[in-house]
């Protein structure tokens, strides 16, 4: 059963926050990514300001988040079987402990690169089980007809703590250094773990029918199999492979072409955010039924100058301006493919579906990350042409790949 009855509930954001439970698991996730909006700046500045390596802070963003899109399988199945705010609490638990021993081992001069690797891995393996579990949990929560609502909401959550937490981490970097700013997260975290603890599941665990990595594969084999979700894994995949020289390249660039700062790095992100938060609130009043398709293809195609203009800026007000309109656009494609998903996906399914789904969504990024790290070493300009380049591919696989109806979906 998809949350409360759809009958007589009228589509608004008062009516969603009705939702019993509702407003606890918000609370959390906006906490939870506020910490992890702070991370990935951190974490960034971290490595360029205590190792001065571009690659291996490439390196770090990729082993931040593909361990856990790998494993996204098992996660998908344990979320099912589990329940899905018991493992979010263990992860954010997970996050707050890795930070601090990171602070700790980094002040006594006892962090190595592949130390700082190995508890970077553990942590992408963590995350995964919050991220599925909060984006699988919002539509399980509420009737069907506030999906939109709820999806407008979500990604509008997101851009706010893209909007606070970038700017929250520089500030704390320029002024204090990144271990501060990690220990501020870890903080966060700890205080969305404690939120969370006695939200009931909204329905009842999955019961086991086999192992675990048999459910796993079952998962995988139903993403793969299933039209639209294949789709979107191709599109995306490609898009944010593009996009993914992102997070390593402005920093670079506003560091070291433009003579910016820590916080200034993490006003730019935070200029995205608010974008986004805009764009997500006035997408989430609007019926994205039948159109998510060319939403997302659409949008893809506004970041592809955007990435072209960046590569040639010499001025930070064109970076910021740049960033607006990637905030926006970026927010858009994560409601359409929020709305695709969750309308095409058999409920029975969201978990582990959803895990697997995501999790190929993003792999692009932490690999176009790494892969951009070394090239930044040498041009700026250079990775964010190949970048713009791979989005105007991801254009024509959104277009091409993506059923335009609902097909029979495979079981």
């Amino acid at each position: 059963m998809l949350g409360p009855s759809s009958q007589s509930v009228e589509p608004s954001y008062a009516a969603l926050l009705r939702v019993p439970g509702f407003g606890r698991v918000v609370l959390g996730t906006l906490l939870a990514r506020l910490g992890g909006q702070m991370l990935e700046i951190a974490l960034v500045l971290f490595v360029l300001q205590r190792y001065q390596s571009p690659s291996l802070a490439g390196l770090t963003v990729l082993l931040s988040i593909v361990p856990g899109l790998a494993l996204s399988p098992v996660a998908g199945a344990l979320l099912d079987r589990q329940g899905r705010v018991r493992l979010m609490i263990l992860d954010y638990a997970v996050t707050a402990g890795l930070m601090a021993a990171i602070v700790t081992l980094s002040l006594g001069h006892r962090l190595p690169p592949p130390l700082l690797l190995t508890m970077v891995t553990v942590l992408g393996i963590s995350n995964i089980l919050s991220i599925t579990g909060a984006r699988s949990l919002f539509p399980l929560m509420v009737p069907r007809t506030l999906w939109d609502r709820a999806n407008g909401l979500d990604t509008s959550l997101y851009s706010l703590t893209a909007v606070i937490g970038p700017a929250t981490a520089g500030v704390v970097v320029a002024r204090f250094g990144p271990e501060a700013a990690l220990l501020v997260t870890a903080s966060v975290a700890a205080i969305a773990a404690v939120s969370l603890v006695g939200v009931h599941e909204p329905i009842a665990r999955t019961d086991p029918g086999g192992s675990l990595i048999g459910d796993s594969w079952a998962a995988l084999r139903y993403v793969v199999r299933h039209p639209t979700l294949r789709g979107l894994a191709i599109a995306l995949f490609l898009c944010n492979l593009g996009f993914g020289v992102i997070p390593v390249g402005i920093p670079v660039l506003v560091l070291r072409q433009l003579h910016g700062s820590a916080a200034t790095v993490g006003q730019i992100f935070a200029v995205v955010g608010l974008a986004g938060l805009v764009a997500g609130l006035l997408i989430g009043r609007v019926s994205t039924e039948g159109r998510e398709r060319l939403l997302i293809a659409g949008c893809i195609a506004i970041q592809v100058p955007t990435l072209a203009l960046l590569a040639f800026t010499n001025s930070l007000p064109m970076v910021f301006a740049i960033a607006v309109i990637a905030g926006a656009a970026g927010s858009v494609i994560n409601v359409g493919i929020f709305a695709l998903r969750q309308r095409r996906t058999d409920p029975a399914w969201f978990g582990r579906a959803f895990a697997v789904s995501m999790s190929l969504n993003f792999a692009g990024a932490p690999i176009g990350s790494a892969l951009s790290g070394p090239l930044l070493e040498h041009s700026i300009a250079v990775p964010l042409l190949l970048g713009a380049a791979i989005n105007v591919v991801a254009v024509v696989a959104a277009l091409v790949l993506i059923p335009a109806r609902p097909p029979a979906e495979a079981p």
